[in-house]
């Protein structure tokens, strides 16, 4: 019998990116049932943990990024784990991928539900100055990758500069 892997492993959080003109947290707050599929991933490691690692009931921060102001917006949970991306397949999206096979899917997304938007963002000057978020892999330079783990204490960070408390 296969082992339910949500069940053996503790609930993990992570931080998901997205350019707020094409995804925001706005267009999840106004999404049917506040549920979206996160979809348009397009880099390995971070498909990976999209595929592998994300399950169901994790939390998400939502991150702005490449549009000012920097930051985290609010959370999300994960309400579907992973499924081939089918925008992979339709040449009518940006997603497309021209090698996409969907007898062997190359890409993966998750289903994500908005749990609450902040009041004010944490923005990225404010997740630096803090001890323990300016650890976060998204405050390392260079770092790009869209789907990233975040620790429990990154989390409460996050939340307590939120000026906000924890969701369930």
């Amino acid at each position: 019998m296969k082992k339910d892997k949500a069940a053996e492993s503790p609930r993990r959080y992570w931080l998901f990116k997205s350019e707020p003109s094409a995804f925001g947290i706005e267009h999840l707050a106004k999404s049917p049932r506040k549920t979206a599929p996160w979809d348009g991933v397009r880099n390995y490691q971070a498909r990976n943990f999209l595929r592998d690692d994300v399950q169901l009931g994790d939390q998400v921060l939502f991150y702005h990024s490449r549009e000012e102001p920097l930051g985290v917006f609010g959370t999300m949970q994960i309400v579907r784990t992973s499924y081939p991306d089918f925008t992979a397949f339709d040449p009518q999206s940006k997603y497309f991928d021209e090698k996409g096979n969907p007898e062997n899917p190359r890409w993966f997304m998750v289903d994500v539900k908005l749990i609450q938007k902040f009041p004010q963002p944490v923005t990225r000057d404010m997740l630096a100055e803090d001890d323990t978020t300016s650890k976060m892999l998204v405050m390392k330079r260079g770092m790009r990758l869209s789907i990233q783990p975040v620790t429990r204490e990154e989390w409460e960070a996050v939340h307590r500069l939120a000026g906000v408390s924890l969701p369930d």
